[in-house]
Order: structure tokens, then sequence, then C-alpha cells
């Protein structure tokens, strides 16, 4: 880990639930894309993006999974809270490479790693469109540099 890496992002708190387990109180492989989701909707929420209403309140917010990877070093055992620290690694005309960890309260345990690839789409076309210049100046702080 590089310093740039350690200070870029954000880190947000989410809570794991008993529905998140597996049989053996770990939380299931599928449920670390959730979990991840929830962690960047709560940072856009509190910067007024949101699906209220069940719509999008931006047109940045229409965006599809491209790319999902991720690598399990340590399971979370488990129900209670974790740390979920992410960051834009890449961001393209359409497109971010998010980068993220999933880790333990105390940040001394990395439980997972990975990246994720999103695509702004045209709401009611699914073509790839550009982010607006609202919402690349709203992503800025978390690009890592």
């Amino acid at each position: 880990m590089t310093e740039t890496l350690q200070y870029a992002g954000v880190i947000r708190q989410v809570v794991v639930h008993f529905d998140d387990l597996d049989p053996s109180a770990v939380v299931h492989n599928s449920r670390y894309a959730l979990l991840l989701e929830r962690a960047v909707s709560n940072w856009f929420s509190d910067h007024g993006y949101s699906f209220a209403n069940g719509r999008p309140s931006s047109e940045d917010m229409v965006v599809g999974v491209r790319e999902f990877a991720i690598t399990y070093n340590v399971p979370i055992r488990g129900t209670g809270p974790i740390d979920v620290h992410f960051w834009i690694d890449k961001l393209g005309r359409s497109s971010a490479v998010y980068g993220f960890r999933f880790l333990s309260p105390d940040h001394t345990t990395v439980y997972a790693e990975g990246r994720r690839v999103m695509v702004k789409m045209d709401f009611a076309t699914g073509v790839p469109v550009p982010w607006t210049e609202d919402g690349l100046a709203l992503v800025e702080p978390l690009v890592r540099r």
C-alpha cells in the first residue's frame, strides 16, 4: 500500500446484517458487491444524489457495472459495522474505475479489496454518454493522484 492509496478517497461505515451471512456465519461472497454499493450510495446521497421517488436525481446516477473484481483476504465473521474505503483510480469520459477495500473498524485488517468499473448511460437508450460537469466536479475528491 502506498501513502497515496492510504489517503485517497473516502471511508464509509456499513453494517453487516444476519442475512448477509452464509451458513458458516461469515459474509457471503455475493454480499460484498451489495455492501460496497451501500457505502458508495450513502456517499452520493450525502451530496444530494439519490433515487428518491424511483427516479435518479441526476443523469450522472444512471450507471451500470461493467466489471467487478474482488480478492478475499480474511473472512468477515458475524454481524456489525465494517468500513468500506473507496476511491476512483481512473475517471474517463463516460466511465469510472473504482478501487475499494473492506476494513475492520480499527483499519488493521483488510478483509477484501478490488475494483469496480462503472459506465454512465443514457436513461432511455442505455448507450454510454459523458459525465456532466457537475458530476465530474462532485467525484473529483475521490480521484487518486
